[in-house]
């Protein structure tokens, strides 16, 4: 898929290890609207990256990091599964994670975000 790095780490010349900045994914998956919302969401503690609080909108997110935050009335659990180099279309935002969280309708591990999480 274009533009984006694979779990594996591979993209046509993408070093292995790869990293993006929190509010840059959170914006280009479209889990956020605009990135000051995720600026916002990081800054407020009220984000887990693999169950460690983050504070800050520059942590780092990995391929495989678990992210975990409060939106509304329920819990979202993403996994990083690639890093994308642009906020590009809703399908190809949703493959760059798989959403966790087993809510009201939908089975765990379905990937069914097709809205996104606004402030």
């Amino acid at each position: 898929m274009p533009g984006v790095v694979a779990a594996d780490g591979s993209t046509g010349g993408a070093a292995g290890g790869a990293t993006m900045r929190l509010d840059r994914f959170l914006w280009f998956v479209r889990l956020t609207k605009t990135r000051s919302v995720a600026q916002a969401l990081a800054s407020a503690g009220r984000l887990r990256i693999d169950g460690r609080t983050i504070d800050r909108a520059h942590a780092t997110v990995r391929v495989g990091n678990v992210l975990t935050f409060a939106h509304g009335n329920r819990v979202l659990v993403v996994r990083v599964e690639a890093l994308p180099h642009r906020r590009g279309p809703a399908p190809e935002a949703r493959a760059c994670y798989q959403e966790l969280t087993a809510g009201p309708g939908t089975a765990a591990g379905a990937n069914n975000s097709q809205q996104s999480l606004e402030d």
